[in-house]
This record gives structure tokens, C-alpha cells and sequence, in this order.
């Protein structure tokens, strides 16, 4: 059976004094995969502008835009309607010796590399090879540390900021779903299982009414290769179904980051963010 949600995204700044200008990137808009299925797709912005689309290297889809007149304020809203799969577990179709194939690293390269927030930290990598020695197959180490993440992380809104690398979140032992995804992907890294960052929504009911409107969240969780690619919440310790909306992949968060932009003047800005999500059917 498949959910059917109706997502709407605002993200609205205000600046002390107007912008002259600006140019922008957001990365909000959903596309159809094996997981989910797009409806319908609005994306708009206030001022209203022309708007080019195009995919990143990662396969997100970018909507790129710039203001050009003075303005005070800026309000992006992308309205989408998805159809969502139920989970499934990790596909078991590769062994720890099949991930130590040259041909297989060197494809994988940049999704086993450290970056800027998932540099090896020496206690989680021993941690990671602690959970692996006791999983027959990557497949299993996956859930394992998903699992395992979720256990020793405690989820503290505020604890942490966007530039918190998982060193730091790991050291702390708190954080929130960047955090959390951050430390998984060094675990699963260190064992060798290509891992990337997975950006997009989590409606916040495991069973809604139909037709209730709910303040939803933005999101991230962690997607494996095991012979394929399966997504793991290790926020809410459970398998990517009905309540995920996947919007953008990367190795971590830098790649992800659902609005971002220069712009010349302006002063210090106030960022609002809002989701309201509703399941429709």
C-alpha cells in the first residue's frame, strides 16, 4: 500500500536593509525513484522570477534563480505530492569481500572518502569494526549501526548547529537527524560500505488521519550500497517507508543544503522555515 503526501515548504528571509540583489539555489523538489512517485511539483518564489532547473551532480534537482531588484524580504515555496512505498530492508546481494574489490572502491571512491563533516574519528571507526565483526553480511552491519547510532545518540534539538562536524556530534553523543546521519556514514565508511547523505521530509505520524494537516520536518537519514542503495533512519532507528520523502543525495550535508545563495547587501537576515505536511490518501 502506498501513502499519498502533500508536502508545502516555505522558506522566507528578512533582511535589516534591502538586497540589491541575489543569486540562489534550492534543492526542495522531489523526483521519481524506486521509494516514491511525484504527482505534481509547484515551485515559486516572492518576488516572483524566472526560475532555471536543472540536476546537480548528485541527480537533485536544483531550481536556480536570482533577483535582480531591491528587496527586503524573500519567500521560497515548493508544494509537492508524493506517493511513498513501504520500507524494505537492505538488499544482501554483496559480501564484505566484494566490497573490497578494487574496480568497486574505485567507483565508489568519493561516497567511502572522508569530507568536511564525516572526517574518521579513531573511537567510531574501532566502534564500527567492533559491530561489523559480528555481521555476516554488509547488508547486516547496515541495520547494525543504524541501529547502534540510535542507541548511543541522543536526539537534542539546538545541541548542535549546521557546521557541526561528526566528530564533534559524536564526542557530545548528541545532536539531531544531520547529526546522527553524519555519524553513521563515518561508521559505514570505515567498514568499507559506500554511504551518502539523503536530505528530504519525515512526516511526523506513523499512522495520520487522512486529510490532517501536521507541522512537518525536514530531514536526513543515511542511503547504503549493498547491491544496491536502501535508505536507514539511524534518527528514529527504522527503515525508509511511508513517511520519508527523499529531496537531495551528497556525501554530507554541503551537498544538500535546501537553500543557499550570495547576495549583496541586506544586513544581518531572519530565516523562517515552515512544512506542513498532510497525507491525502
Amino acid at each position: 500500500m502506498t501513502w499519498r503526501l502533500e508536502i508545502v515548504h516555505r522558506t522566507r528571509y528578512d533582511y535589516e536593509t534591502p538586497v540589491l540583489s541575489s543569486y540562489n539555489e534550492a534543492r526542495v523538489t522531489p523526483t521519481s525513484e524506486d521509494h516514491q512517485s511525484v504527482v505534481s511539483t509547484r515551485f515559486a518564489t516572492e518576488p516572483r522570477v524566472a526560475v532555471r532547473r536543472y540536476r546537480d551532480y548528485w541527480g537533485t534537482q536544483v531550481n536556480e534563480f536570482e533577483v535582480i531588484e531591491a528587496h527586503q524580504s524573500l519567500l521560497v515555496t515548493s508544494s509537492v505530492v508524493v506517493e511513498t512505498e513501504e520500507a524494505r530492508e537492505p538488499e544482501n546481494s554483496v559480501s564484505w569481500d566484494d566490497l573490497r574489490d578494487p574496480d568497486l572502491v574505485d567507483r565508489f571512491d568519493e561516497l567511502l572518502a572522508p569530507t568536511t563533516y564525516t572526517a574518521p574519528e579513531a573511537e567510531l571507526t574501532a566502534a564500527a569494526r567492533r559491530i561489523a565483526a559480528s555481521c555476516p553480511t554488509p547488508a547486516a552491519a547496515v541495520l547494525e549501526v543504524s541501529r547502534w547510532v540510535n542507541e548511543e545518540m541522543s536526539y537534542v534539538p539546538g545541541a548542535t548547529g549546521v557546521k557541526t562536524d561528526a566528530s564533534e556530534a559524536w564526542e557530545a553523543r548528541r545532536g539531531v537527524c544531520q547529526d546522527f546521519a553524519h555519524v553513521a556514514i563515518v561508521a559505514l565508511r570505515a567498514l568499507g560500505i559506500p554511504a551518502r547523505y539523503v536530505s528530504g521530509y519525515l512526516h511526523p505520524s506513523k499512522d495520520p488521519a487522512i486529510g490532517e494537516e501536521r507541522a512537518g520536518e525536514s530531514h536526513a537519514w543515511v542511503e547504503a550500497w549493498t547491491g544496491s542503495w536502501c535508505g536507514v533512519d539511524p534518527t528514529n532507528r527504522e527503515s525508509i517507508g511511508h513517511r520519508h520523502v527523499a529531496i537531495a543525495r551528497g556525501r554530507d550535508y554541503g551537498d544538500v543544503s535546501p537553500v543557499r545563495g550570495v547576495h549583496s547587501g541586506g544586513g544581518a537576515a531572519t530565516l523562517t522555515v515552515e512544512v506542513v505536511s498532510t497525507r491525502v490518501r
